[in-house]
């Protein structure tokens, strides 16, 4: 279920635990914190979704106001999913789901000259070696302006890391299993 200009809506996901959606209380405690008490905080903003799964933390950002979200799945039947739920809340703008991996995705985007506010990411817990990649990746990335904030899903129980390159933790939030680490350059 999201909030925001989409409230109350369901969205369909997929058997199995790589496809694990964001908790909706996890998800809104992000989306608190983001957007600071201030409901306006996140309008216009650009995100980059890594490991998308059905799209649910990028779909409530454009909820929110946000006025792209780039949708990184490698999975086709995952892609297909996000697509339709997309569809199903009658979203024809945007967005752009990218069916690749997310170090094709990354160097995609900075051809485009792609630039966010905000990265989210949340690979299957199994995968943890997916984090200290790819935070090493958005180190060195284009794409970051000094402002933009980096979120890491994670197990509650697993640390990805404090400081990747020019990119450091600032934030750390444990709900239940999991936890979020908040991230920006230094």
């Amino acid at each position: 279920m999201i909030a925001g200009k989409y409230r109350s809506r369901r969205l369909r996901s997929l058997p199995g635990m790589d496809v694990r959606p964001t908790s909706d209380r996890l998800r809104e405690t992000l989306f608190d914190v983001l957007s600071a008490g201030k409901p306006s905080a996140l309008e216009g903003s650009q995100w980059i979704d890594l490991y998308a799964g059905t799209g649910a933390v990028g779909i409530e950002a454009l909820s929110r106001g946000a006025g792209m979200v780039y949708f990184v799945e490698s999975s086709a039947q995952g892609a297909a999913l996000i697509r339709r739920n997309l569809q199903s809340l009658g979203l024809e703008t945007g967005f752009q789901v990218l069916e690749t991996d997310s170090d094709r995705a990354l160097g995609k985007l900075e051809a485009q000259g792609a630039e966010a506010d905000v990265v989210f990411l949340d690979p299957p817990y199994r995968m943890q070696a997916e984090y200290r990649h790819v935070l090493s990746a958005l180190a060195s990335s284009k794409l970051l302006k000094p402002a933009t904030t980096i979120i890491a899903e994670h197990q509650r129980r697993f640390d990805p890391g404090e400081v990747f390159r020019s990119v450091a933790r600032y934030r750390k939030l444990e709900q239940g299993d999991s936890a979020l680490s908040f991230y920006r350059k230094i």
